[in-house]
């Protein structure tokens, strides 16, 4: 999913909007592998690439680097955070809980629209699985567990919920990287809108659970065979040398 802001976009946007702008392009850079972890940000080619001019951009990085993705290095530009084996778990497992207890509380909150339009989303979704649309699928995914944290009605839920997992936005992509992942997280899905549905708010709670720790598994396992990070979780030396090519 390659994006780019187009001809003449920094002159047609305020300051604000265009570094945000730039900040969600290189999040889904980051996101779907485009930009590695470990990987040295060229400030000059991604302005070249993005037709900015450096303010916004280093703006954008800020705002990333406040999320997790990227690290400022002093004197030395910026760089995409690496994954550690220690901070995916623990994230992870912060985030197990918040979404079982997000999905318990949906269910005692959501009327027949709201369930009617996640079960929309939930039907787009599997289609994407179908067609093996994994971009898209993601989106949808994400915008379906971030549709049961605003059913919720915990507003502070929702907003611990949101700065998490941006930090975790790049593992979850990367936990359906197996084809047989992908199938068990569909049939997860699948049992997970039933429950909703059926307002049973316990053992969505319980589904919910296992999914986030299922999907725990998947990409620590997906990190160690990729070599992204070494066994006890650092990452591995040759990322932090790499140069943003053009």
């Amino acid at each position: 999913m390659q994006k780019q802001i187009s001809t003449g976009m920094e002159e047609s946007l305020d300051k604000a909007s265009l570094h945000l702008k730039v900040a969600a392009i290189l999040r889904d850079k980051i996101t779907y592998g485009a930009l590695a972890p470990g990987l040295r940000l060229n400030e000059r080619v991604l302005c070249e690439e993005l037709k900015v001019s450096r303010t916004p951009l280093r703006e954008a990085l800020k705002t990333l680097a406040s999320e997790g993705l990227v690290a400022l290095l002093p004197n030395r530009g910026a760089m995409v955070t690496p994954m550690t084996l220690a901070d995916t778990a623990q994230t992870f497992q912060v985030l197990r809980v918040l979404e079982g207890l997000a999905g318990e509380l949906a269910c005692a909150h959501a009327d027949a629209g709201a369930l009617a339009r996640l079960r929309e989303l939930h039907e787009r979704m599997r289609l994407c699985h179908k067609k093996g649309d994994r971009e898209h699928y993601f989106e949808l995914n994400q915008a379906i567990h971030a549709q049961l944290f605003l059913l919720s009605g915990n507003p502070v839920l929702a907003a611990t919920h949101d700065k998490l997992n941006l930090r975790l936005r790049r593992a979850r992509y990367f936990a359906n990287v197996s084809q047989t992942r992908w199938d068990h997280a569909m049939q997860e899905h699948e049992q997970m809108m039933e429950a909703l549905e059926s307002k049973n708010g316990k053992r969505l709670r319980t589904l919910l659970e296992e999914h986030l720790s299922n999907k725990c598994d998947a990409v620590i396992a997906a990190l160690l065979s990729s070599g992204a990070v070494s066994a006890i979780g650092t990452p591995n030396g040759s990322g932090r040398r790499d140069k943003l090519k053009s």
